[in-house]
C-alpha cells in the first residue's frame, strides 16, 4: 500500500477540522465541505468562506501528472530550487503511446520514438522523489483509483481528468503544470471556494443502463460549462448502488459539464474496492471515521437548504444514452437516437467502436462489453465494425486477459490496444483518416470535439456506455436499439441481444506479473537530468519576463476567435504530443484549430505588419520578431476541456499579453494567470462585436491594477476612430503579483534563492 502513513496523518486531524468548521460555518456540512475545510493550509478553519468569491489556500495530500503535461510540469519544478517534491507525487506515462497495430508493437515503437522523453522523466523523477509508472503500466487515472485515491483526501493532478479519484471519495482537481509545481515545492494551493451542486440519484440501474448514462444524462442537462466553479456532490441510495468504478465513471466525465470536480461519499463499495485492489489497511481506516467521509444527514434531507443547485436522477427509469456529435453534451436517450441520426443527416453506418479510456476500462466495464462479445459469438453474428479494446491498466489488462475476456473479444474480431490514452487523446493512427471523409464513430470516452480522435474533421463522434458501444459495433449501424431491435446472424436468422452482465471486481481477484512501478531513489542527489541542448522534444525553460510597469500600448489583434475554442483548438494534441517538452516547436501549433470570426478559416489570421494573411504561429512570431504584443479575443467557455498548459504558455511564449473573452473555462484561466499572462473578460459581452480585424488595442489601468477593478481597453480602429470598453478580471492581490512577476515561477524561484 502506497502512502499510509500520509493516509493515518489526514484521517488523524479530520474530525477535529470537521468540528471547527461546523462551528464556524454554523450549519451542518456536505462532503465537499469536509474535505475543504479539512485540507486548509490554515490548519483549522477561522471563518467561514463564501461559495464562488473566497479565494482560498489548500494543503492537497498529492499530487499525479501523466507524462504529457509532466514534462513542462518537471521543467517548472527543476526551476524552483527545491531538492525533493514536499508531497508524494508520481509520473505516469499513458499518453504517447499512440495506437496503430495493437498492443504489443504499439507499446514497442512507443518505448523506441519517445525514449528520449521517458529516459527524461524516469531521472527526473528519480531525483526529485517521484514515483514513475512505466510505458504499458495503465492510464492515469485508473492507475491512481488501483493505488493511491483514498476517502476524504485531497489530490491534484495534470490532466482534467484527474477528478476520476472522486469514485473513490477523494476531491481530485486537475490542474496545470505551475499549479502542481507549487503543491510539489510545498507551497500552498490556491483555489477559489466552489459552489456546489448536489446529484441526488435514487433507484437503481438495470438491464443496459450503466453509470456511464448518468453522466451522460447530466452533461445533457448542465451543459459542457453548467458545472463551471462547482463540485458536484452525488448522493442518495441510487449512489451506494453504484459499484465504485462506476462512481469514477461519473466523476471522470464531470470534466465534461466544466466541473472543478465531482465526488461520491464513502460506503460499502468502496470499501469492497479498496480491499479487492489489497488495500484493505485503507478501508479499515476509513470504516473507523466513515461518518466524516460522507455529508451529514441533515444536508442529504434537505438538500436544497445546503447546496446551490440540486439534480434529481432515477437511476430505475434511466435510459442509455449516446451524446454527440462534435461535443460531450447533446445527449439522446437511445429510443430517440435513430431518429436524430436520421434527421440530422449524421452518417447511419459505423465504422469504429471503441472501449476502454480513462473513463471506461474497469474489470466491470470489461466483463460487461465481453458479456456482449461472447453473445455475438454464441449467436453467429459477425461485428460490421471495427472494434478496439483499451484496458485502463496492466493490473486491468492481466486479470481480464486471465479470465478470457481477451480472448472472447478476439474471436469477435476486437483488437486489443496497449494500456494508455491512445485514441481518445488523439494518438490514433487510423488508416483513411486523411482522407477527410464524412463518418461515425462511437467510443465509451469522455470527449468526442472535432478532429480529436483521428484529426479528421468530418468523423462524427459519438459518447456512450461501453455495452452500448459494442452493440453498436456489432450492428455496424448507429440507428440500432438493442433494447427492441433484432439483427440478423451469419445463418439469416433473427436473433436479439441479451441484457449485458458483468461483475463489479474479479472473483478470483486482480492478478498481475508486473504492474510497471519504479520507485524514485531514497537520495537522489547523484542523479543527474540530463537534457540535450539540440533536442527536438526536450527544452530547458528560461524565465519569462517580468512586467515593464506601464500600461500595454500597440497590441496587434491575432485573432477573434469564433464559437467553441477548447484547449484542443488552442493546442492539439495528437501528433504535437511529441512537443509536450519543447516550448519553442510545440508553439507552432498554437491556436491553428481556432475558428477566425472574420474569414471563417482556422489557422489564417491577417498580419497587420504585411496585410497578408498566413497561419497564427507564423503571424504571432512575426509581431513577436518587431518586439509587438498582442491580444487574443475568443467567446464563450473559452478553453474548456483538457488541463494542458501549454494552451497558456504557448502565446505567453510567443508574445500575447492578454486573452479576452466572454467567459473561460476555470482551468484555463488559472494557467493564464499562472503564466503571468492578463486573463480578461467582457464588462458587457455585446463588446464582443465591437472587435474590427485590423484592431490596435490598448489596455490602460495596469498601473493601478487591483483586485475587484475593472480595466480598460481603447479599440484603435484602422479608420481612425476608436472604442472604448471595460473589461473585467478575477485576479487577487497575490495573482496581481505574479502578473507583475512575470509569472508564479519567477516568485517561486526568487524565493528559493532567498532574493
Amino acid at each position: 500500500m502506497f502512502d499510509l502513513e500520509m493516509i493515518k496523518a489526514t484521517y488523524a486531524k479530520m474530525a477535529d477540522r470537521i468540528e471547527t468548521a461546523r462551528k464556524v460555518t454554523n450549519k451542518p456540512l456536505t462532503l465537499t465541505e469536509k474535505i475543504l475545510y479539512s485540507h486548509l493550509t490554515e490548519g483549522e478553519a477561522k471563518a467561514a468562506y463564501e461559495r464562488g468569491k473566497s479565494y482560498v489556500d489548500f494543503a492537497p495530500d498529492r499530487v499525479a501528472m501523466q507524462d504529457a503535461t509532466a514534462q513542462m510540469a518537471l521543467l517548472q519544478f527543476m526551476q524552483a530550487g527545491r531538492p525533493k517534491v514536499a508531497v508524494p507525487s508520481t509520473v505516469h506515462c499513458d499518453h504517447l503511446i499512440q495506437a496503430k497495430d495493437g498492443a504489443v508493437a504499439d507499446l514497442a515503437t512507443a518505448n523506441d520514438k519517445n525514449k528520449e522523453v521517458y529516459n527524461f522523466l524516469a531521472s527526473v523523477s528519480n531525483k526529485y522523489g517521484i514515483g514513475f509508472w512505466k510505458p504499458g503500466a495503465g492510464i492515469i487515472h485508473q492507475v491512481v483509483l488501483e493505488n493511491y485515491a483514498f476517502p476524504g483526501g485531497m489530490m491534484i493532478g495534470t490532466d482534467s481528468h484527474t477528478v476520476n479519484a472522486g469514485g473513490l471519495g477523494m476531491v481530485a482537481i486537475g490542474v496545470g503544470g505551475a499549479d502542481a509545481c507549487d503543491v510539489m515545492a510545498g507551497l500552498p494551493w490556491e483555489l477559489k471556494f466552489p459552489k456546489l451542486i448536489g446529484v441526488k440519484l435514487t433507484g437503481k440501474l438495470s438491464g443496459w443502463t450503466s453509470a456511464k448514462d448518468v453522466i451522460l444524462k447530466v452533461a445533457g442537462i448542465l451543459t459542457v460549462k453548467g458545472g463551471t466553479g462547482a463540485i458536484v456532490e452525488y448522493f442518495g441510495d441510487g449512489a451506494q448502488s453504484l459499484s465504485c468504478t462506476g462512481k469514477g465513471t461519473i466523476c471522470n466525465m464531470g470534466a465534461e459539464i466544466g466541473a472543478t470536480t465531482s465526488i461520491f461519499g464513502y460506503d460499502k463499495k468502496m470499501g469492497d474496492y479498496l480491499r479487492g485492489t489489497s488495500r484493505a489497511g485503507v478501508a479499515d481506516m476509513a470504516d473507523a471515521i466513515a461518518a466524516h467521509l460522507t455529508g451529514d444527514d441533515e444536508v442529504y434531507a434537505n438538500p436544497s437548504a445546503y447546496f446551490d443547485q440540486v439534480i434529481e436522477i432515477d437511476l430505475s427509469t434511466l435510459e442509455p444514452h449516446v451524446n454527440g456529435p462534435f461535443t460531450p453534451d447533446l445527449a439522446w436517450p437511445i429510443s430517440k437516437f435513430a431518429e436524430a441520426v436520421k434527421e440530422n443527416g449524421w452518417p447511419e453506418k459505423l465504422e469504429v467502436g471503441l472501449i476502454g479510456s480513462c473513463t471506461n476500462s474497469s474489470y466491470e466495464d470489461i466483463s460487461r462489453a465481453a458479456s456482449l462479445a461472447q453473445q455475438a459469438v454464441d449467436k453467429k453474428l459477425t461485428a460490421k465494425s471495427e472494434y478496439t479494446i483499451t484496458p485502463g491498466s496492466e493490473q486491468v489488462r492481466f486479470t481480464v486477459e486471465r479470465d478470457g475476456f481477451l480472448n472472447t473479444f478476439g474471436q469477435m474480431g476486437g483488437v486489443v490496444l496497449a494500456n494508455a490514452c491512445g485514441p481518445c487523446i488523439g494518438q490514433w493512427a487510423r488508416h483513411g483518416a486523411e482522407k477527410q471523409e464524412r463518418n461515425s464513430i462511437i467510443t465509451s470516452f469522455n470527449r468526442n470535439f472535432a478532429k480529436r480522435a483521428d484529426g479528421n474533421p468530418n468523423t462524427h463522434s459519438f459518447v456512450a456506455s461501453p455495452e452500448i458501444v459494442t452493440a453498436l459495433a456489432i450492428a455496424g449501424r448507429l440507428t440500432f436499439n438493442p433494447m427492441k431491435d433484432k439483427l440478423v446472424n451469419n445463418e439469416g436468422q433473427e436473433v436479439m441481444l441479451d441484457e449485458p452482465n458483468g461483475l463489479e471486481l474479479p472473483p478470483k481477484g486482480f492478478a498481475v506479473d508486473d504492474a510497471g512501478y519504479e520507485a524514485p531513489a531514497v537520495d537522489g542527489n547523484a542523479v543527474q537530468v540530463l537534457v540535450s541542448p539540440t533536442s527536438d522534444r526536450l527544452q530547458l525553460l528560461d524565465p519569462f519576463t517580468a512586467w515593464e510597469k506601464t500600461d500595454l500600448k500597440g497590441l496587434k489583434l491575432l485573432i477573434k476567435a469564433k464559437g467553441k475554442c477548447t484547449t484542443d483548438h488552442i493546442s492539439m494534441a495528437g501528433p504535437w504530443l511529441k512537443y509536450r517538452g519543447h516550448l519553442d516547436n510545440i508553439s507552432n501549433n498554437m491556436l491553428i484549430g481556432a475558428v477566425n470570426f472574420f474569414n471563417e478559416k482556422t489557422d489564417s489570421v491577417k498580419n497587420q505588419l504585411t496585410g497578408e494573411y498566413g497561419t497564427v504561429p507564423a503571424t504571432q512570431r512575426a509581431y513577436k520578431a518587431n518586439g509587438i504584443g498582442s491580444i487574443v479575443v475568443g467567446d464563450e467557455n473559452y478553453g474548456e476541456g483538457s488541463s494542458r498548459e501549454h494552451a497558456a504558455m504557448e502565446p505567453r511564449f510567443l508574445g500575447v499579453r492578454a486573452v479576452l473573452v466572454k467567459s473561460f473555462a476555470r482551468i484555463h484561466e488559472t494557467n493564464l494567470k499562472k503564466q503571468g499572462m492578463l486573463a480578461l473578460t467582457f464588462a458587457d459581452k455585446n463588446d464582443y462585436e465591437k472587435i474590427i480585424e485590423d484592431d490596435v488595442i490598448d489596455i490602460n489601468g495596469l498601473t493601478t491594477f487591483a483586485a475587484n477593478t475593472p480595466l480598460t481597453l481603447v479599440l484603435n480602429h484602422k479608420d481612425g476612430s476608436a472604442d472604448e470598453i471595460k473589461v473585467n478580471h478575477t485576479y487577487n492581490d497575490q495573482q496581481i503579483e505574479w502578473f507583475k512577476a512575470g509569472g508564479a515561477l519567477n516568485i517561486i524561484r526568487a524565493n528559493a534563492a532567498g532574493k
